[in-house]
Formats: C-alpha cells, structure tokens, sequence
C-alpha cells in the first residue's frame, strides 16, 4: 500500500497522479477534509500532467505495516498533528516536507532506516479542498540512499509521470531544495512579489543572489556539494510568475513556513559560525508583516 499523509497542493497532486495511473493510494488527512475527498474527488490542473480528475481512497486515520509506503505532504507546522492519524510501521517513508527539522521526530517515530531523505521540485497550490493546480514547468523527487524500496517507489512515481532521482548524499538531497527554496521564499514573501518583479530590479535581484550565497555556504559546511551558480541558473530559469507558498500563506494570514525554510539554514549557520546578513534581514521583513 501507498499511503499520502496530507492532500495539499504536494499531496493532492501527487495521490491524484498516482490514482491516475492506477497505483493503489490512499489520502490519509482530517475527518472534514477526508469525507470531502471521499465524496468529490481530486481536480488537477497541471501545466506537465494535464487537466484530470481522481478519486483516491480517503480515510481520517491508516494502519501500516513494512511493505508500505507513506508519503509525507504535511507543512512543518502540521505534522506532530498529522502524525496521530498514523499507526503502524511502514517499510519505507518519503518525507516531502520543506526545511531539515522533520527529519529528527520522524525517524524517532519511524526508525532511521524507514526514513529516507527526499525532497520535491513542484510549484503546485490547492485553492480549496478537492483542487489542485500545478504552475510549474519543473517536477521531480529527489531521494537517498538508495534501497530496494527506494527503488521500487522510484518505479512508481515514474509511471505516474513523477520522475524521482536516487542519489547516495542525504545533505545533497535535502539541502539542494533548501538553497533554492529559501532564497526563493524569503524574497518574494518579504517583498510580496513574483520572482520575475525581482529578477529585473537590480537591486532585488543583488538580495535575491545574497541569499542564494549564503545557504549554499551553510550547505557545503553541512556536506553537500551545493553551488551558487546552479541554483541561481534554476531560478533564472523558472517562470516570471513564480510565487511561494510561504508568500501566498502571509497574503492570507495563516502560519507560514519562515522557521522551517529561514530558520533552519540560520540554526544550520549559526552551529557553523557562518554569517547570514541578508536571510536574515530578510526574515526581519517577513516577520514585520
């Protein structure tokens, strides 16, 4: 069994996708939000997938055992809540969640060897329950070490039109999203705009380089062959229309994920003795807002 825990703009996509493809899955999520799902189903809108329409089985609670799989699509915030909803052991967890704080509870709940190191490449939103629209040009999971489950579940997501990566380097997975990830939520959710207004203003765009600088200096003193040219070259090359959820979360007045995205690469600097002006002048905007 293939389990997605919490069907949001990640986890809606991502169960939808692989219902579509005939992959057995389960939406594991609140009682509300689960009998809604069971009654309606997910709408898609994806600029690679298409426009289409799935029906996953959705329960408020799941027992698992070691051939399955659980896929975790919580926001940081929510997941010690979401976590209730689980029981059992599965074999193998994909954790989807932003920053580096989820991995420590997770394998203390899952076991370290259950609990791979992954992360996501997808702008994707859920305008409202049972809705999920996918914006971006770029999609893929990136996971470590390889296993034969890893690979399995790699398997998986690729005939649901998914690509995963297996690489052997779990700061090089979680810290190749996170370099990018943060320069990319802290600008356009401290200057509330989309990344092309930011790109052209030169000096949005000298902030926007700082930050990628600085988290790639705090990712190669955590081990990963993080380069600031390449992940500036990714953000060159993403839509001008490109917004963040950390962005769209602080526009509605809900929690956002500044401590999970800002705060984990200042934890990380900090324990490294590495100076971060410009992040953190930028979280200094974010949380005036």
């Amino acid at each position: 069994m293939l389990a997605v825990l919490g069907p949001g703009g990640v986890g809606g996509f991502l169960a939808a996708a692989l219902a579509r493809a005939g992959t057995p899955v389960t939406v594991v999520a609140r009682e509300a939000t689960a009998r809604a799902l069971a009654e309606r189903g997910i709408e898609v809108d994806s600029v690679l997938l298409g426009a289409f329409h799935a029906s996953p089985p959705a329960v408020d609670r799941i027992a698992l055992r070691a051939g399955d799989t659980l896929l975790v699509a919580t926001k940081a915030n929510g997941l010690a809540a979401a976590l209730e909803r689980v029981a059992g052991e599965p074999g193998l967890v994909i954790p989807l969640l932003n920053g580096l704080d989820h991995m420590a509870p997770l394998r203390e709940r899952f076991g370290a060897r259950a609990v791979a190191a992954a992360s996501i490449r997808i702008v994707s939103d859920r305008p409202e329950t049972g809705r999920v629209v996918h914006t971006s040009r770029f999609l893929n999971i990136d996971v470590a070490p390889s296993s034969p489950a890893v690979e399995e579940f790699a398997a998986t997501m690729d005939a649901a039109g998914v690509p995963v990566h297996v690489y052997d380097s779990e700061p090089g997975v979680l810290w190749s999203k996170l370099v990018r990830l943060n320069a990319l939520a802290c600008t356009t959710s401290a200057y509330d705009l989309p990344l092309g207004a930011i790109r052209e203003d030169p000096d949005k765009r000298a902030t926007l380089r700082a930050c990628v600088e600085e988290a790639a200096a705090v990712a190669r003193a955590e081990g990963a062959d993080a380069d600031a040219e390449r992940t500036m070259a990714e953000i060159d090359a993403a839509h001008a229309g490109l917004t963040t959820s950390m962005q769209r979360d602080l526009a509605a007045g809900r929690d956002s994920e500044l401590d999970a995205i800002a705060g984990s690469v200042l934890r990380a600097a900090k324990r490294h003795g590495i100076a971060c002006p410009e992040i953190e002048k930028l979280v200094e905007i974010i949380q005036a807002r």
